[in-house]
């Protein structure tokens, strides 16, 4: 399913890039951008191996995809250009004020992809950020990118557990290698703790977990996919085997019957809102004891959507759901402390309030700003 969304990507961004050499006005635009931006330059190697020639002053970054716009957001927002899709009203107030408003340049890669080539060079960019997959398809597609318009394209690998090393290359990348170990740490800390937990937790001996997507809930993440992998990594068992299937894959409510998961975990507030009262699901155990969860998901979601660094927040979240006694840390104070330092916000008292009553079931109503 990713593959299938890269290889759209590419013939998508080759026909921008045939688009563009039929376009004086994007290439003179491209030559008026070289000319503002030449200057000394550092070499950088990403996450595929590529050297990379970055300015040695990056002031202004344009964000691939959601997961890059967060990355980014969460290292240095004084660098964003913009974001990919505007923050949703019950996003905004967990987003500082000054950031909230930037324009919304679409998306390089993945699927939806809506950005094109004359949006980024009108964004001025010293860089173009993607992170996600280091395969491939993706290394062609920046390369091409970054041959057509010129501006240095750094690809950082997105996987849950090199978030650490992500994080430190960004950085690297952008000169703020004390903020990035500062992050860094935080994450392997959080790693570290859950390892420790779960050497001493027999497999036998841990909840048996289902990924509802979707308002139908029949859509979900097999073991080992991107959208299931921090429930795995809390200690989660994901009762979605498929041999021989990737990815995201369509379950049918029997195969959830016989599965039986002791927790449900979903982002879908439709799903939720029917799941108790509908006849089918009642046999579930998960739903007879009431223990279906809304994750929540402002300014980003703490499961997925995007997977980006948001996820730790959602770690922290599920480690405590699934093993209470081993992480009775009070998830208030977590999510308080998570979103001052990974999200530059100070969450009021009724903001806390309503995102810890999400992550009961009770979706949030619009709030009033964080401090900042």
């Amino acid at each position: 399913m990713k593959l299938y969304a890269a290889l759209a990507d590419s013939k998508r961004i080759l026909g921008l890039l045939q688009g563009l050499r039929r376009a004086p006005a994007a290439i003179a635009t491209v030559a008026l951008f070289l000319a503002a931006h030449s200057g000394e330059a550092r070499t950088v190697t990403d996450s595929a191996s590529r050297k990379v020639d970055v300015p040695d002053r990056i002031d202004r970054v344009f964000a691939a995809g959601p997961p890059a716009s967060i990355l980014l957001y969460v290292l240095a927002p004084e660098r964003m250009t913009g974001w990919p899709d505007p923050p949703r009203a019950e996003e905004r107030p967990f987003i500082v004020e000054s950031y909230r408003d930037l324009p919304a340049l679409g998306r390089l890669t993945g699927r939806g992809g809506t950005a094109n080539l004359e949006v980024v060079l009108m964004a001025k960019p010293d860089l173009i950020l993607d992170f996600g997959s280091v395969r491939e398809t993706y290394v062609s597609l920046a390369n091409n990118v970054q041959e057509q318009t010129k501006i240095p394209y750094v690809l950082i690998d997105g996987r849950f557990e090199a978030t650490p090393a992500a994080l430190r290359l960004l950085g690297n990348v952008l000169s703020v290698n004390e903020r990035a170990d500062q992050l860094a740490k935080y994450v392997e800390d959080t790693f570290s703790k859950i390892d420790a937990a779960l050497a001493v937790t027999p497999n036998e001996k841990r909840p048996r977990v289902y990924l509802a997507r979707g308002p139908d809930g029949l859509e979900t993440g097999v073991v080992g996919s991107i959208n299931t992998e921090i429930i795995e990594r809390a200690g989660g068992r994901n009762v979605a085997e498929a041999a021989g299937q990737k990815g995201l894959v369509r379950a049918s409510l029997e195969q959830i019957i016989v599965a039986d998961p002791e927790i449900i975990i979903t982002w879908d507030r439709n799903f939720f809102d029917r799941v108790f009262d509908d006849p089918l699901w009642a046999g579930i155990r998960a739903v007879r004891e009431k223990r279906v969860y809304l994750a929540p998901s402002a300014p980003f979601g703490w499961i997925d959507r995007p997977p980006s660094v948001n996820r730790i927040i959602g770690l922290k979240w599920l480690a405590g759901l699934f093993y209470p006694d081993k992480f009775p840390e009070d998830l208030r104070e977590t999510t308080r402390t998570f979103y001052r330092l990974f999200y530059h916000v100070d969450p009021t008292e009724p903001q806390l309030d309503s995102l810890i009553a999400w992550s009961k079931g009770h979706a949030p109503s619009r709030q009033q700003p964080a401090r900042r």
